[in-house]
């Protein structure tokens, strides 16, 4: 296969070869920059005002929880060129060959609560701009970002670098016309702190990047091995932090000057107020985005259903198996937008609270394996292997996560549920802050007398030849 773009990816969960790796470390900033500059993001940023934050007290949410969530996200990131392979495929040495069905399905769930999301947002936003039909615009916008997806790695690539630069001018040019924005005193009033609030728009934030976690992988897994840890890291980290801060930020504005209205009628009336006129302009800008980051949720998605039904019956794969996948999800959340309330930015919002919940032990794991535990070694065949080295069970990963959850349960503070811990501190949630050492120290526990030399041989057996150009 040539390096050149590939305009049909034919792979799907496999291992990447090493003669098929492509692409530099620089790559990564702008799909996640364009992975964050969009509707949805901004529409992260308007919770805390809307619960009675006020603006200068909710920026600097976002910005602490797009930091904290966007640094494990970018340290998942490192691991695709390390292994060739997609991001939760690698679960399965932690959880096991079957175990690892408990955290795809939760991803499977967040990748089809993101989709639908985003189609109510782009049929909400186009009705703001011509009044189109809702219905048929969420027909039409899912069918595009499946089209989209069923080509695959480098045409994503490529669409999102292209949409960077677009988006990089417009969000510079309103940025710039902020300046002359005259917020209300009590939005710029320090001594106007509400905990409730702030910490809402901090978990709102932190979990929204949290939740990339599960799939970033996906687009790096094409990179070459040597390209090292440290560049892959800052260059996920520098453009998926600045292309979801940046944008919940404005979200953050568009929220303070117009509480009183919806978001998209707030965002065009922010841009309007700033530069009359470019209302609709910066809505289609964002609009655009939406659709591209769309097409990741649902190549990601497909990925992780492949996960799925490989684990329940070994699959061989082919490139039929993308589009047959994404045909299934599309239906899904098809079914799901159509139906979805007039409240669902708000139910959107428990969402990602909940979001954070399910990822926060499932990170840790992952992370203090790869990076502390088997630093790195792993057997791409016997990941593969529903009888291999790893096991069809591995109790310690499902006990840490368990444990970290469990762990957490008296610190959740939603609408849902609110535990005894977060109602005696006035609704304060500070459940990741327990999960993260919680699932770290059982899974260090469980593995205490672990022989990383000994596994290091077995993999060596294993994995010999499967990659002689490595």
């Amino acid at each position: 296969m040539s390096k050149k773009i590939e305009y049909f990816e034919v792979r799907s969960i496999e291992y990447v070869p090493i003669r098929e790796r492509r692409g530099m470390p620089w790559n990564l900033w702008p799909i996640w920059f364009t992975g964050g500059a969009h509707l949805a993001t901004i529409a992260t940023g308007s919770f805390g005002v809307a619960l009675g934050g006020n603006f200068v007290w909710m920026a600097i949410a976002v910005v602490l929880g797009s930091a904290f969530g966007t640094f494990f996200m970018a340290f998942h990131a490192t691991q695709g060129p390390q292994l060739g392979l997609p991001q939760m495929i690698q679960s399965r040495p932690q959880f096991g060959y079957i175990g690892s069905l408990l955290v795809w399905v939760v991803a499977l769930i967040t990748f089809i609560g993101y989709c639908a999301f985003n189609l109510v947002l782009s049929a909400d936003t186009i009705f703001t701009l011509v009044s189109w039909n809702r219905q048929s615009t969420m027909v039409v916008m899912g069918l595009v970002a499946a089209i989209l997806a069923i080509l695959g790695y480098d045409l994503i690539h490529k669409a999102q670098q292209w949409m960077a630069y677009v988006l990089l001018g417009i969000f510079a040019v309103v940025t710039v016309a902020l300046v002359r924005v005259h917020f209300p005193a009590e939005q710029l009033d320090f001594a106007n702190f509400a905990m409730i609030p702030f910490l809402s728009q901090l978990l709102a934030s932190a979990g929204y990047q949290l939740s990339w976690s599960i799939f970033v992988s996906d687009y790096s897994r094409y990179l070459p091995r040597d390209v090292g840890v440290r560049a892959s890291f800052w260059w996920t980290y520098v453009g998926a932090m600045i292309g979801s801060a940046w944008p919940a930020l404005i979200g953050t504005v568009a929220a303070a000057l117009f509480p009183a209205l919806g978001l998209t009628a707030a965002l065009k009336g922010m841009a309007d107020l700033m530069i009359p006129g470019s209302g609709n302009a910066f809505l289609l800008a964002s609009l655009l985005g939406l659709v591209t980051t769309s097409t990741l949720m649902y190549y990601s998605a497909s990925l992780t259903l492949l996960s799925i039904a490989d684990s329940i019956r070994p699959l061989r794969l082919s490139f039929w198996h993308r589009p047959v996948t994404l045909a299934v999800l599309l239906i899904v959340t098809w079914w799901i937008a159509l139906g979805a309330s007039e409240n669902f930015a708000t139910q959107f919002h428990e969402f990602l609270a909940i979001l954070l919940y399910l990822f926060t032990p499932w990170t840790a794991i992952n992370l203090v394996d790869f990076y502390y535990l088997r630093r790195g070694h792993y057997s791409v065949r016997e990941i593969f292997n529903p009888n291999g080295m790893y096991g069809r069970w591995n109790w310690r990963g499902l006990v840490a996560y368990f444990g970290g959850f469990i762990a957490m349960i008296p610190f959740f503070s939603t609408h849902l549920y609110r535990g005894p811990v977060a109602v005696a501190m006035g609704g304060a949630d500070l459940a990741t802050l327990v999960g993260l050492p919680v699932a770290t120290l059982i899974y260090l526990l469980a593995y205490r007398s672990f022989d990383l030399d000994e596994e290091i041989r077995l993999i060596e057996i294993a994995d010999y030849q499967l990659d002689p150009d490595a």
